[in-house]
């Protein structure tokens, strides 16, 4: 029996995990998988440390319409009889908010519970599903040390100007701020840079933590200094299915005008908009690019567009640029989103090597760019399963 760290990331019809020896430090994890198609038809798929999927005889047949609880159930059952039996020590998880007080990882308590769960309305998306894995552990577990890992937190280290919208100051002081997410995959990042970059790890970077969630961090001394997304996942750059940032005056005609309800802006803003929206092919860079339609070039370009003017405005909250770093699904993988955006940034100094670029190399710019460009993927999951040791397991911080 292997003692073992379980990492979960849930959300609305995926289950995504991996598995950690209990060890403290950076451990690779030794399983790695997802369960997909969750309320109508799951499936499960893994990988072993290699990256090698496993074989169908040694994953397992789930029953259609079986709810996150029931699945979790059987994947905790699966890992104790997997491989001579996994014996799951503790459990983290990826939390989207933590509000304002949350600068760090957190044991799990019935008191962080309902703090979380008072923040449900500012990530609808995510966080009942993050808050309903961890009850679903616990009842399947009891006393199970559980650790919540937050997306916000890592930027709580912005000065006030920056996490301010112009509203009455009432309204500032009771939470209605920029939070900004993505912050395990900046975290990580972060703690990256000094193996890349040297002294100038600790100078003006920008990282695009670009794919279906899209947003971007400045740092400055590999701290978060500003971001993209606001009060909500939903701010700043055009994502998969998501606008991005909007002219609320938009949210008004469209309510006063179009008399659409609250429910079906939302889910217009949400479910319908960026890539799939401008497209109206798919929320998936790999289709777009491999299609002929000129709405599916157009979408490309808008993506691009926008992500360029971001690293705009996120440069002068850092007086200047060093270094830009593309990770997650669309900034890791696609050579032509990276080229095109890199294209729009050279009164900046970028300089994009083509050749690098297209091979997915870690550095794409040339020697001569006054800016370092890097590919570098992300491991949100390595960042919860070390938190979860040190929180989890020995009890520290």
């Amino acid at each position: 029996m292997t003692d073992a760290i379980l990492v979960l990331n849930a959300g609305s019809s995926s289950l995504k995990f991996a598995v950690y020896p209990n060890e403290a430090g950076a451990p690779s994890p030794f399983l790695r998988g997802k369960i997909v198609g969750i309320g109508s038809d799951p499936v499960l798929s893994a990988r072993d440390e290699t990256g090698r999927p496993l074989p169908q005889d040694d994953l397992i047949q789930l029953d259609p319409g079986a709810s996150h609880d029931a699945l979790i159930s059987v994947l905790l059952d699966w890992l104790d009889g997997h491989q001579g039996g996994v014996s799951v020590t503790a459990a983290g998880h990826r939390v989207v908010h933590g509000g304002t007080g949350r600068t760090g990882p957190a044991r799990v308590t019935d008191a962080l519970l309902a703090e979380l769960d008072d923040l449900v309305p500012l990530a609808p998306l995510h966080q009942p599903h993050n808050l309903a894995a961890i009850r679903s552990v616990a009842a399947r577990v009891p006393g199970l040390a559980q650790v919540a890992c937050f997306d916000t937190s890592f930027h709580r280290t912005q000065d006030r100007m920056a996490q301010m919208f112009a509203l009455p100051r009432a309204l500032t002081e009771a939470g209605i701020i920029r939070y900004g997410f993505h912050g395990l995959s900046y975290d990580y990042i972060a703690s990256t840079l000094p193996q890349h970059l040297g002294d100038r790890a600790e100078g003006r970077v920008i990282a695009a933590h670009l794919g279906n969630g899209a947003s971007m961090c400045a740092m400055r001394g590999r701290r978060s200094v500003a971001t993209s997304m606001g009060l909500t996942a939903l701010d700043g750059l055009m994502m998969g299915r998501r606008s991005g940032a909007i002219d609320p005056g938009v949210l008004l005609h469209l309510v006063e005008e179009r008399g659409m309800t609250v429910d079906a802006v939302k889910h217009l803003l949400y479910e319908e908009s960026g890539l799939l929206g401008v497209s109206g092919i798919s929320n998936d860079v790999r289709v777009l690019e491999a299609s002929d339609a000129p709405e599916a070039a157009e979408a490309l370009d808008l993506f691009a567009y926008r992500a360029a003017w971001e690293v705009g405005a996120l440069a002068t909250s850092i007086a200047g640029l060093d270094a830009i770093v593309f990770t997650a699904g669309i900034g890791e993988n696609s050579a032509r989103v990276r080229g095109a955006i890199c294209a729009r940034l050279g009164w900046l100094g970028v300089t994009l090597d083509p050749a690098a670029n297209e091979r997915h190399a870690t550095r794409i710019s040339t020697a001569a760019s006054r800016v370092d460009v890097l590919v570098v993927p992300t491991d949100e999951e390595g960042v919860i399963a070390r938190a979860t040791h040190a929180l989890g397991v020995t009890g520290r911080r």
